[in-house]
């Protein structure tokens, strides 16, 4: 039986739970990168490697590259994962220690996070789907500036948009790309998304918003055969793209743990103060 956190309401934001039993079958994934392939190794042949699908946590040994990945691979397993940090920065994970790894998931917390859900059609009609725990992205393709008519739950909010691109950045995702385009950082338990723009040239001095998480988005690309626009939604890319529409996938739930004191609402409160 695996570690579930409890039942959400529709529109409920992340929430942190006590894992409610021991964590016996581990199964670890790494990158390719040779400090996370020796501690695979070593991690293995201490702990086991799991399936899995019958394991009681997954350990992901990288950065958080790796992570997303390993989200999206379990997306609807319902199989609690804990990063250790193989990488660089390593924002999703945890400090990395080979001593007492079953004692260290058993004392976690876990954040409940929901991905955004991105319907993408192209230029020839065709519908293209994909999930994103940090953002969904549009980016011009060719040296023009992209044209955008942006509009939150059906109505227009903004006519025009001139600009590199746009994105809509989930809390855990707002430290990310969204915060280098000079957007807002989201505790984890916020009810909100982050609307930011990526070099807006018109209206000048618009930077962005801040929108609750049950909103649907939607984006037209204004004149798309002059200025054609690709859509990704983390790792997912669409090109030229004609309407975009974004919303929360509230009904996936993935669940990440930290160790205590230094879970997600922790660190993103801490970025906060960085100089």
């Amino acid at each position: 039986m695996r570690t579930k956190a409890p039942d959400q309401g529709p529109h409920d934001g992340p929430t942190m739970a006590k894992p409610a039993r021991k964590f016996e079958k581990i199964a670890f994934v790494a990158s390719d990168v040779p400090e996370a392939r020796g501690a695979l190794e070593r991690l293995s042949a201490r702990y086991g490697n799991a399936d899995p699908d019958k394991a009681d946590a997954i350990v992901a040994l990288g950065g958080d590259g790796l992570m997303l990945q390993t989200l999206h691979s379990h997306l609807r397993d319902g199989v609690p994962i804990y990063g250790m940090n193989r990488g660089s920065f390593g924002f999703l994970m945890n400090e990395y220690s080979e001593e007492d790894l079953k004692g260290r998931l058993g004392r976690a917390e876990i954040n409940v996070i929901h991905p955004l859900a991105m319907r993408a059609v192209d230029s020839s009609g065709e519908l293209h789907e994909g999930l994103a725990f940090n953002e969904v992205s549009l980016f011009r393709q060719t040296y023009q500036a992209a044209k955008l008519r942006i509009s939150v739950d059906g109505t227009v909010r903004l006519d025009e948009l001139i600009c590199d691109g746009v994105l809509v950045a989930t809390p855990a995702g707002s430290t990310a790309y969204n915060l280098s385009a000079y957007g807002p950082i989201l505790p984890i338990n916020a009810p909100l998304l982050a609307l930011t723009p990526i070099s807006a040239f018109r209206p000048r001095r618009w930077r962005g918003a801040l929108l609750p998480n049950v909103a649907r988005l939607q984006f037209d690309v204004l004149e798309p055969d002059k200025r054609p626009v690709s859509a990704v939604a983390d790792h997912t890319e669409t090109r030229s793209v004609t309407r975009v529409e974004v919303a929360q996938a509230n009904h996936i739930a993935s669940y990440l743990m930290f160790d205590p004191g230094h879970a997600l609402d922790e660190r993103i409160l801490s970025e906060q103060f960085r100089y």
